[in-house]
């Protein structure tokens, strides 16, 4: 038994920062960085590929809404064939820097209101998935397990690797609640514990202080908050202590 932890970074935009990527990069095994869209500029995104291939650590990338404002986290409607083109703009762009890091974009997973949208939408995941199949199809797309998004994968003979989060609650649908719900973030303990459960028994907990099975190949650890860090650091230490392997999915 092994799991992947993987982080959503590169989340700065020109002069402004989010979050610590070289110290998550310590951390992680896997990284979603934002290509332009939601988050990230050309300067972060060669830098932060930079920093993942030093570091071993697998890339990916992070698609989202073209919403800076809203960081990708307003719904929008997007036209399929516009979503596929936006698709695949972004891989390209973030391949490129990959690429000239030494490296290249092995996954892609769709960032905040796209992720929930694509995994609810069949006609959404499929535009997602024509974009993967047009670029490279060694792509794998990491995604919520049992939705659109893995049906379409399969379709289009596509990878899917399943993704659970440690810091996040889940409905009793095995969905993540929506973040304006109290308690859909989990502080630190909590995540350290519901990253254990996830990896040992594939169950998380609910909103309404109940459990839900998640399937997981990989755990995000969102790096976007002040404790960020920290709180990866104890997931990743109480991982080893329960010697469950941490290593890339891919």
């Amino acid at each position: 038994m092994s799991v992947d932890l993987n982080s959503d970074l590169g989340e700065g935009f020109g002069a402004y920062a989010m979050g610590d990527d070289a110290a998550m990069l310590d951390l992680v095994t896997s990284a979603n960085i934002a290509c332009g869209f939601h988050a990230g500029d050309p300067s972060i995104m060669r830098r932060t590929c930079a920093l993942a291939v030093e570091k071993g650590v697998r890339i990916g990338a992070h698609v989202g809404y073209r919403d800076l404002p809203g960081f990708g986290r307003r719904a929008m409607a997007v036209p399929p064939s516009e979503l596929r083109d936006e698709t695949l703009y972004q891989i390209g762009s973030l391949d490129a820097f990959a690429r000239a890091a030494g490296d290249r974009v092995r996954y892609v997973k769709p960032h905040g209101a796209l992720y929930h949208a694509a995994a609810a939408d069949r006609t959404l995941a499929d535009a997602l998935l024509a974009a993967l199949r047009e670029f490279d199809k060694r792509l794998v797309l990491l995604g919520p397990a049992r939705t659109e998004l893995e049906a379409a994968a399969r379709e289009a003979g596509i990878r899917f690797f399943a993704e659970g989060f440690a810091d996040r609650a889940y409905t009793s649908e095995g969905l993540l609640a929506p973040r304006g719900l109290a308690g859909a973030v989990l502080d630190a303990d909590a995540a350290v514990a519901q990253a254990l459960s996830i990896a040992r028994a594939g169950k998380a907990v609910t909103v309404d202080d109940g459990t839900v099975a998640v399937t997981a190949a990989s755990l995000c650890v969102h790096g976007d908050s002040p404790a960020a860090v920290e709180m990866a650091r104890r997931i990743r230490a109480a991982l080893d202590e329960s010697r469950i392997p941490v290593r890339p999915f891919i």
